[in-house]
């Protein structure tokens, strides 16, 4: 299946907001509110894509970095349409963005029981790593 791959705009949150909407193993929050994201995109100019057939946006990728690691926050394909490629055209993208900016090493969030995520992830020849965790604070 042939997409087209670009870079994700806050003109675009709309779409990809109901595409992660629509998408299991997607965790939304308020951080993910339009603003937020906005803020994300600015901080991280030009790493997360969008993949659009037509006008339609059929994937979306959201990618960060701290300046030593990168991170993979959503990855979401619209789900009559996996299977085609798409998810990892949006992935090798996003890494050689990432890449291209010196990041050595990426991060990908995923919930412990997405089996399918963790799936897809390895078969990018990613690492399953059992010995981390994630430790959170909400900051008020």
């Amino acid at each position: 299946m042939k997409a087209t791959i670009s870079t994700f705009t806050i003109e675009h949150y709309d779409q990809v907001f109901d595409l992660w909407k629509s998408c299991e193993g997607v965790g939304l929050s308020e951080a993910d509110s339009k603003d937020n994201i906005e803020k994300f995109l600015r901080h991280n100019k030009g790493l997360s894509l969008i993949a659009k057939q037509g006008k339609e946006i059929i994937g979306a990728l959201l990618v960060g970095h701290d300046g030593r690691r990168g991170y993979i926050h959503h990855l979401a394909v619209s789900p009559h349409l996996r299977r085609n490629g798409i998810g990892k055209g949006l992935v090798e993208s996003g890494i050689e963005r990432l890449k291209a900016i010196g990041i050595k090493k990426c991060h990908i969030f995923v919930f412990k029981n997405n089996e399918s995520g963790k799936h897809f992830w390895e078969k990018c020849g990613c690492e399953y790593r059992e010995e981390l965790g994630i430790i959170s604070k909400i900051i008020q």
